[in-house]
Formats: structure tokens, C-alpha cells, sequence
């Protein structure tokens, strides 16, 4: 089982190191010491208290899509027919191609809070490549 220290977990979350001690200290999430005596959090542990950070969605919004990520708009590319919209959602970068039409119709525009839903067929998974040693 994978244990992450306070940084790395504290970025897999989207929070400040500090923020997941103070969640640690206040008994929130537990942490136990490596054999180097920094705080590590288990891995299962971990998720289990990601899972409980994720709330449904503000404004009584009903849908099937379970990915949804509510961000900032942070650039909106426009041309005669179809636009690039932009979102960031704490660390995630959410990239979304629509009409100009739905652009103006949902008054879209640099700054406002927005929400992108994903639902699909196909998601790919990846892994972190290993840090490669030279002999």
C-alpha cells in the first residue's frame, strides 16, 4: 500500500500543505511517521477522505454526470461558428469545445464561475513514470 507524505497528499487534494496538517492534528485524517519520522498518510486512507471532500454541486443542479468541476472561466477562444472555453477547477485544467451560439446564450465570459460536466464512454488512466536512475 502506497503511504504519501504531507506535500505529495496535500497536492493530490488541491490544498496547502498546512491546511492538511492542520486537518491531520485536528484528527480528520489519520497520519502515522516513516522510519525517517515524517508524517505519511496511507494511500486507502487517503482516498477514503477525498471521497468525503467531494459535495454535490450549489444551486440544486440534478444530473447524471458525476465528474463536474466548477472553476473559473480562464479564456474563451471564439471564431464565426465554434469556441474553446477554458476552465480552471482548483488544479485541473478543463478544456471544453461548443458553439459561439452556447457561449452567448450562457453569457460566458473570462472570470465568471462556471461548471464543466463530463460525461463519457472513454476515460484514460495514467501513471507517473518512475524517475529514471543512471548507473
Amino acid at each position: 500500500m502506497a503511504n504519501y507524505r504531507m506535500g505529495r497528499a496535500a497536492q493530490l487534494l488541491g490544498v496547502s500543505a498546512d491546511t492538511l496538517r492542520r486537518w491531520v492534528d485536528a484528527g480528520r485524517l489519520p497520519a502515522a511517521r516513516d522510519q525517517q519520522g515524517h508524517r505519511v498518510v496511507a494511500g486507502a486512507e487517503l482516498a477514503r477522505f477525498a471521497r468525503s471532500l467531494a459535495t454535490d454541486e450549489p444551486g440544486g443542479v440534478w444530473s447524471s454526470a458525476r465528474n463536474r468541476f466548477t472553476g473559473i472561466v480562464t479564456s474563451i477562444r471564439t471564431d464565426e461558428v465554434m469556441a474553446q472555453v477554458e476552465i480552471q477547477a482548483g488544479p485541473h485544467r478543463v478544456v471544453s469545445l461548443m458553439t459561439r451560439d452556447s457561449v452567448d446564450e450562457l453569457g460566458l465570459a473570462v472570470g465568471a464561475v462556471a461548471t464543466a460536466s463530463v460525461k463519457s464512454t472513454q476515460v484514460v488512466v495514467e501513471l507517473p513514470v518512475p524517475a529514471r536512475t543512471t548507473a
